[in-house]
């Protein structure tokens, strides 16, 4: 089973609903450890080796953070800054993070037909998500499409359920060798049918 690495940062995780509800589905699985950045540093006075220790113990990574302003919170920004350094993640001898799959879950406050050409955001999320997949791909790991709950201010308590079932199943499916072929030419994980059909 392979061992799930969840780097979480909300710098207001006690007031939001939907984030409580998804750490809360999948933090008693099995070989899933949950990073709370924010509860861990504080200060933002990151703990590089111990990070580093944590990426290379754990095979799938999760970036899971609020969309805040079209990207994350700076403490996970200043994470990817500190910990991700040249000749370990990446650069000539930097093969740590090598084969290792690697995603975003996020959530916004906007709905998904308020990302694409013709919404106020102007963009799709996966264009506003390139530099995460850049990283990711720069440091030799395979970057899945995203997990998103979108709309959450307007969301329902039913479906707030249904995307926190969700994603429990997905940590199930990606401990059990979800690949590339699962999901090719799809924006978001969540479409996958293994999802759909929950």
């Amino acid at each position: 089973m392979k061992k799930i690495l969840i780097l979480f940062a909300h710098p207001k995780f006690e007031k939001s609903r939907a984030n409580l509800a998804l750490i809360n589905q999948i933090k008693n699985k099995e070989n899933v450890t949950i990073n709370d950045l924010y509860d861990e540093y504080p200060d933002f006075h990151i703990d590089v080796p111990r990070e580093q220790k944590l990426l290379e113990q754990h095979d799938i990574i999760i970036w899971h953070h609020p969309f805040y302003w079209y990207s994350c919170p700076p403490l996970m920004k200043q994470w990817i800054d500190m910990v991700l350094e040249f000749n370990w993640a990446y650069g000539p001898e930097g093969k740590a993070l090598h084969n290792k799959i690697c995603l975003n879950a996020i959530t916004t406050g906007g709905s998904k037909e308020v990302y694409c050409s013709a919404g106020y955001n102007s963009f799709t999320v996966e264009q506003f998500l390139r530099p995460f997949e850049q990283t990711a791909n720069l440091c030799g790991m395979t970057y899945f499409p995203p997990f998103a709950v979108m709309g959450t201010h307007n969301l329902s308590d039913e479906k707030l359920h249904d995307y926190k079932i969700n994603y429990g199943t997905l940590i199930d499916l990606l401990q059990a060798e979800l690949t590339m072929k699962d999901f090719k030419k799809m924006s978001f994980i969540n479409d996958i049918p293994q999802l759909k059909s929950t």
